[in-house]
């Protein structure tokens, strides 16, 4: 059974404590020392160590500064930050259906100029048809016992895909080959999501890499991911949806994909790897 989101936040709020111990005893310095230069009780700094009292911004840079760790304030405070949202169960979120879930990511989409997703199980939402995002809402809806609101959540994905034909947003895709591949709808849905796909390489603010079955890599297939500017990770997993935005988790995220969309061939190739897949569903 996956652990209660409410488990994962005070396993955050421990991991952030140890953090802010390691940095004490890096600089070699007590607790009572520590209190001395922050200017509290040594109580404060060991309930704080020991994950009793959650530290506020402001505890984070006087803790910091009294052990010489300033360079890690900013992804220390960003921890802090994430709340119970950053870790959600799935059911949590569909509990309503579906279409409550499409419209929340709406005003983040409007506000994000720069996406960069990395795919490696279905086509990114981002480029689906009504007729695969049916299919695969409807897949989702059945396995997870959700209320079947599926026409309603296409509709809304549908309306919350127009952002990929405004300009202002930059969108760069990473897919493995097996995307193209999987059948989660019906050969001629499939070839029309297809077919789709090359239309959508023709947009300007668009850029498609494929990372063919056989490239040589140097990084594995791993889950799918998309950042939103420089400043969020979602990364989703069979139970939850985790939203990451410290800024160590958003520089890995971003190490990756930059190594995965090395290795992903463009333009002609890419279009010949969806054409083999086409040609593959007769």
């Amino acid at each position: 059974m996956p652990p209660h989101p409410s488990s994962n936040v005070q396993t955050a709020r421990e991991s952030l404590a140890g953090r802010l111990r390691e940095i004490r005893k890096d600089a070699g310095i007590t607790g009572r020392e520590l209190a001395v230069r922050c200017g509290w009780s040594e109580s404060k700094s060991s309930r704080i160590e020991h994950a009793k009292t959650p530290p506020s911004d402001a505890d984070i840079r006087a803790w910091c500064r009294a052990c010489g760790g300033e360079d890690q304030i900013s992804d220390l405070i960003a921890a802090n930050r994430q709340s119970a949202d950053a870790y959600v169960q799935w059911k949590r979120l569909q509990r309503s259906g579906l279409r409550r879930l499409q419209e929340s990511t709406g005003d983040l989409y409007r506000q994000t100029r720069t996406f960069r997703v990395y795919v490696s199980d279905v086509i990114p939402g981002f480029l689906q048809t009504s007729g695969y995002a049916t299919a695969l809402l409807s897949s989702i809806a059945e396995f997870r016992g959700t209320p079947d609101d599926v026409s309603d959540a296409v509709a809304a994905r549908m309306r919350r895909n127009e952002v990929v034909s405004n300009s202002a947003h930059q969108f760069s895709f990473v897919l493995e080959e097996s995307v193209l591949r999987y059948r989660l709808c019906s050969a001629e849905t499939m070839a029309a999501q297809l077919g789709h796909l090359l239309g959508a390489m023709d947009l300007p603010n668009v850029a498609v890499g494929i990372i063919g079955f056989s490239a040589q890599r140097t990084l594995w297939p791993m889950p799918t991911f998309t950042i939103f500017d420089d400043t969020r990770v979602h990364a989703d997993s069979l139970d939850a949806a985790s939203t990451l935005t410290q800024p160590s988790q958003v520089d890995l995220y971003s190490r990756a994909f930059e190594r995965l969309s090395q290795e992903a061939t463009r333009g002609a190739a890419s279009r010949s790897l969806i054409a083999g897949a086409l040609a593959a569903l007769d």
